[in-house]
Formats: C-alpha cells, structure tokens, sequence
C-alpha cells in the first residue's frame, strides 16, 4: 500500500515511530502541505492529516474530493480548529464541555468586562502559540487584552480544580492517558506523568467525543473538578500522543485498516 503523511514535521516521534513500522511491508511518503502540486499527485491509499494548517486543509479535501481516505478528515479537522464551534456541537452531544462565550475581539470586550471570578481566555482559532491564558481580574484581563487586542477568543469560567489536565487520547477505539500539569496553574506547565487507568467513564467519554467529531485519532483534555466530575475543555484533532507505549503499532494499524476499508 501507499500511505501519504501530511505533514511538515515527519520526523514528530509517533509519526516517525508508526512511520518504521509501516515501511517494512508499504510505502510511505510525506507530502508538504506547502507543496503546490500535493494534490496532483497520484493517490496514495490513504493519507494521514497532521498538518492543521489552511493550506493542509485546503489539500486534504482536494484529496477527499478525489476518492482518496484522510485520516482525519478535513471536516473533523477544521471543526476542531474553531473552538466556537467544537463547543456548540459538544453542548448539542450532552458532552459535559465547558460553558464557552465568543467575542469578536479581544480588547473590546475587555474595556467593558468587569470580572468577578477568574476566566480561562482562548483563541477562537486554534493554531500553534495561540492565546490560552487565566485572568483573574479586570486588570489582568485588560493587561491580557493590551498584548491580543484584535484577537477573537472564546471564553469560559474558571472550573476550580487540581491544577492537572488528564490528556487523554485516541487512536481508533483505543484510549491513552497521561497527566500533565496545566499549563494556567501558578507553577506553569509541568512534566507529563503516565496515567495508567483514567478514572471510571473517562475512557468511555473520550470515545463518545470520537463518535461526535467523526475523529479516528484525536485528544481530550480534561480536568476534574471540585467534586470529581469530568469537565472537557479542549479537543484536538491528531495531537501528538508522545511516549505512549503501544500508540505508533495503533496508528499503524488503524491506517491499514481505513486503506482497506476504502
């Protein structure tokens, strides 16, 4: 078989590991999302979309629009990249998902905010080094604004809880979990610790937000709040899944597998 990765990072450690797996017995090729003529080619069997990017996306459906499977597809990727959007569909599935406000811009809706509880500030939009920021006040949020002044941004209270995130991820119907300190505690973001068994149900949520998105390989972050209950902040499509013993042999099969079915 031919497998295409659409990437501009083909060495990441689950692509490149899933990547030396495959290669024994099929041909793997990268294709640049910046490469003009991507879509031109001749179709691989299937293609893995890690790439996020608008031209990636752009690719991916030309891709799909020739017959070719994706792995995600671009509509489960570009839903994911709009966290207005995740969070509606989220609400509308009964997904215990954070309440999300949008604003337009960033600076005009913090000159006329006063808080009186601490919110968690995102960009609508998410890309690499976008805003994802704690404000505990109105001077911390106006100071936020001063640096994101145009920014579009979803907004959601602050759930008091443990200051970790349980990442979980999947890839097919298998689940992988670790912990990680937030990256909005006071200490900053940590190490990744092993998770070896998620808490009862969480596994079964994550795949339940699989079933929603449409995704095959995605992440679920998730925190616990004050009394134990999941609450999900963020879905990604295709994350990295890093240091997760049995996740490349997963990812390798679950590609063969989508090959086959088309």
């Amino acid at each position: 078989m031919r497998i295409g990765l659409i990437t501009d990072n083909p060495g990441h450690p689950l692509l490149s590991a899933a990547t030396a797996l495959l290669t024994a017995e099929h041909r793997v090729e990268v294709v640049d999302p910046g490469t003009p003529d991507g879509a031109g080619r001749a179709l691989a069997d299937v293609y893995l979309l890690k790439a996020h990017t608008p031209r990636a996306l752009v690719l991916a459906r030309e891709l799909e629009r020739r017959g070719a499977p994706v792995v995600n597809s671009a509509a489960a990727t570009t839903l994911c990249q709009d966290r207005t959007q995740m969070a509606e569909l989220a609400v509308r599935a009964g997904l215990p998902f954070a309440a999300t406000r949008t604003f337009d811009a960033l600076a005009a809706w913090a000159a006329g905010t006063s808080l009186r509880s601490p919110v968690v500030v995102k960009s609508r939009h998410s890309r690499r080094q976008d805003l994802v920021a704690r404000a505990d006040d109105t001077g911390g949020l106006r100071s936020l604004a001063e640096g994101w002044p145009d920014e579009p941004v979803v907004v959601q209270e602050f759930a008091p809880n443990s200051g970790w995130d349980h990442k979980l991820w999947a890839i097919g119907d298998r689940v992988f979990a670790a912990l990680r300190r937030s990256e909005l505690s006071p200490e900053g973001r940590g190490p990744t610790l092993p998770l070896p068994q998620p808490p009862p149900g969480w596994a079964e949520l994550t795949l339940r937000v699989g079933e929603v998105f449409a995704l095959d390989v995605y992440g679920v972050d998730i925190i616990a709040t004050a009394d134990g209950t999941p609450l999900i902040v963020d879905i990604n499509a295709f994350p990295g899944i890093r240091d997760q013993p049995g996740a490349p042999e997963t990812l390798a099969e679950l590609t063969l597998g989508r090959a086959a079915e088309a």
